[in-house]
């Protein structure tokens, strides 16, 4: 077993067992749910649209090259500069290149999961940069030294109190201040920055290849300041996030607000052309987009699995995931969580450390029925067991294991070798500290079904 693996466990047994943070997340999601069933009947056909989101992602993904290609042809065209990163070193020395012939020693951040991808912030500090979160649930776990929770709510591990006795820490608020109240404190904080910020970093939820646009989702407006205010704009964004056209966003849009969050649009949705032009006003002086690989090719090259790369990162399998929901965001110890994350992080990251993410699952398949864009996520994390086994990632003690158990699954008469007696008394001895530390293990009857079988149709044989 990897590292990583025997530190999930450990980390998964702690949390599904954590009453208070159970309590919280159902608490979260339950606020979800009721708002995603009022915001879904804004469909006429629901079905009809998560299907042509599938083909547009499909026939994007499928011509990905192509796509990129005119992306960067026509954003280059509106003054701004396109950088290939391959690898997280790729992207992090480009972005402190710019950073530095700017001289920046401080920058305002909008809510990025591929900045969190390429550790950023930390790579920034480690280089004497401040690297300032500005959307408040980034803000809130970058204040606790956290990393995000979840990819749309980073901060759904806390309740109100939590995050009221934070600002009561730092900031000397009362203890029982309103959200409201914690809200204004955060942006009589944050106002400031985005004034004195050289740079203004942000993801993209989408590129847009027929006007060399990138697309940005937003509740708070601080993806707006950050792309307004500072000199510089970098956009960190993964090559993936490609959609053929502008017109594509009419569906994209309210399924990513209504799936992400259960609004029918979200409150800002930004549209930016490059830098600013001769007579505008506002907006940065250079853009760039910075396009990550990081593991994405290795993930499209594989045909069973490339469709987890049609993700839109709107987080409803996250909220429909039963193993989610007990084991918590964190626990995963990875950028992307939940089921989106079991079936991609492999990919990325290498199937060596990350493969046991795509056993974490009890294959409902609730996520696949809840994706917007028809990923079927349950089928793609059994393609990458398949993977697994195939490239013999697994402990010699389990290929024993499995070897014993097809051999008594082929041959009946060693399954009633042993009495029950015996059988109780092996998975006793063999199984106390894996499985019966949490729950009783089972007693075996003293023959077994077909034994009892063979007894009751056939008295007389013995």
């Amino acid at each position: 077993m990897s590292t990583t693996a025997s530190q999930f466990q450990s980390k998964t047994e702690e949390k599904s067992f954590d009453a208070s943070h159970r309590q919280k997340i159902k608490f979260n999601i339950g606020k979800y749910d009721i708002a995603v069933a009022k915001g879904l009947p804004q469909f006429a056909n629901l079905e009809a649209a998560r299907k042509k989101a599938h083909l547009i992602k499909w026939k994007t993904i499928e011509n990905l090259d192509r796509y990129l290609l005119e992306f960067e042809s026509n954003f280059i065209r509106k003054g701004g500069k396109v950088i290939w990163a391959n690898t997280v070193e790729e992207a992090q020395k480009e972005i402190l290149a710019i950073l530095k012939k700017h001289e920046t020693k401080m920058l305002v951040k909008s809510k990025s999961m591929a900045c969190e991808e390429i550790e950023l912030n930390e790579f920034l500090a480690a280089h004497k940069i401040d690297s300032i979160e500005t959307d408040l649930g980034e803000y809130i776990v970058q204040l606790l030294g956290q990393k995000p929770y979840h990819i749309v709510t980073p901060a759904m591990h806390l309740s109100k109190e939590d995050i009221a006795k934070l600002f009561h820490e730092k900031f000397g608020t009362p203890l029982d201040a309103s959200p409201e109240a914690l809200t204004l404190k955060a942006r009589e904080l944050l106002r400031a920055k985005y004034t004195t910020a050289t740079a203004g970093i942000t993801g993209a939820n989408f590129l847009i290849a027929d006007t060399g646009s990138i697309s940005i989702t937003e509740n708070e407006g601080n993806a707006r300041l950050s792309t307004t205010f500072p000199k510089v704009h970098i956009a960190v964004v993964g090559i993936e996030k490609i959609i053929p056209s502008i017109k594509d966003l009419d569906l994209f849009w309210p399924l990513l607000s209504t799936r992400g969050t259960g609004q029918q649009m979200t409150v800002y949705n930004s549209i930016l052309n490059g830098p600013k032009k001769l007579g505008e006003s506002d907006g940065p002086e250079e853009m760039y987009v910075v396009l990550i690989d990081n593991g994405r090719s290795n993930l499209l090259a594989q045909k069973d699995q490339r469709q987890a790369l049609y993700c839109i990162r709107c987080g409803a399998c996250l909220n429909a995931c039963p193993v989610y929901k007990n084991i918590g965001g964190h626990s995963y110890d990875t950028t992307y969580s939940g089921p989106i994350g079991s079936i991609i992080t492999p990919h990325l990251k290498g199937m060596e450390e990350f493969k046991h993410l795509s056993y974490a699952s009890t294959l409902c398949g609730n996520c696949s029925e809840v994706c917007p864009v028809k990923i079927d996520i349950h089928k793609v994390l059994l393609y990458n067991r398949r993977d697994a086994v195939a490239q013999q990632i697994y402990p010699k003690s389990e290929k024993i294991a499995w070897f014993f158990w097809k051999q008594s699954m082929l041959h009946r008469k060693l399954i009633d070798l042993f009495t029950g007696k015996w059988k109780s008394y092996f998975v006793r001895k063999l199984f106390a500290q894996s499985w019966g530390k949490r729950r009783a293990l089972p007693l075996f009857e003293e023959q077994s079904f077909a034994q009892l079988w063979r007894a009751k149709t056939n008295p007389k044989k013995k």
